[in-house]
């Protein structure tokens, strides 16, 4: 079996849905502009340089779900994705993934960012498979709190593992594995793969690709 996965943010995507979703909602005056703000850069900038901590990322990304119905949220999403998205999504991330789907037996993208934010997107590029950090919800509405593992990190070999037993497979059937991905963070499961790609690298994962031998591509 020949399995593609791609990382989204700053790999397909031009920017990192995460930190946009964010600051969508504090430009709508949803969240408050002196509160959030400094504190959603914060993160960002902890998770490029490799320092996040997942679990206080993740009360801070997912409380807001949960002050709003989900048919509010996903309204937003809807202008979220017109304004916040689409110009972020390069052709020729749409071209690599389009390629991957008509030659692999699986693709999906394998990201941190929630399942609410990534799932339309992940449509947008025609992938049906998502694997990502999913919020927890009780009866269709999201309650704040993350529900699992988190797909970050190491965490992504283990909810990949997960996601691969639920289709009857396992890591040893696959024959061919392709990554691509463009962050330090995801070195874990870039070196599990038979064929790592660094797409877009930032400097750590820069280095190391280039130590390794692996290739270093831009879809910019």
């Amino acid at each position: 079996m020949k399995l593609v996965l791609f990382d989204l943010d700053n790999t397909l995507l031009a920017g990192d849905s995460d930190f946009e979703w964010a600051q969508f909602l504090i430009e709508r005056g949803v969240l408050d502009r002196e509160v959030y703000e400094a504190r959603n850069q914060e993160f960002y900038d902890q998770y490029k340089a490799g320092t996040l901590d997942i679990h206080e990322f993740l009360d801070f990304q997912l409380k807001p779900l949960a002050r709003h119905s989900r048919a509010q949220l996903d309204a937003w999403h809807h202008q979220f994705m017109r304004e916040k998205i689409l110009p972020i999504v390069n052709p020729k991330a749409r071209e690599l993934v389009k390629r991957s789907l008509e030659g692999a037996d699986l693709v999906a993208i394998i990201t941190a960012t929630n399942s609410f934010v990534t799932a339309p997107i992940a449509r947008e590029f025609g992938v049906t498979h998502l694997i990502a950090t999913d919020p927890e919800q009780n009866g269709g509405e999201f309650t704040g709190q993350v529900a699992g593992t988190p797909c970050f990190r190491e965490g992504k070999i283990a909810r990949l593992d997960d996601w691969l037993a639920g289709r009857g497979l396992s890591w040893a059937g696959v024959r061919e594995s392709w990554f691509y991905s463009d962050s330090l963070n995801d070195l874990p499961l870039l070196a599990r793969v038979s064929r790592p790609v660094a797409v877009d690298p930032d400097s750590t994962l820069k280095a190391h690709a280039e130590n390794s031998g692996w290739p270093v591509i831009s879809l910019r």
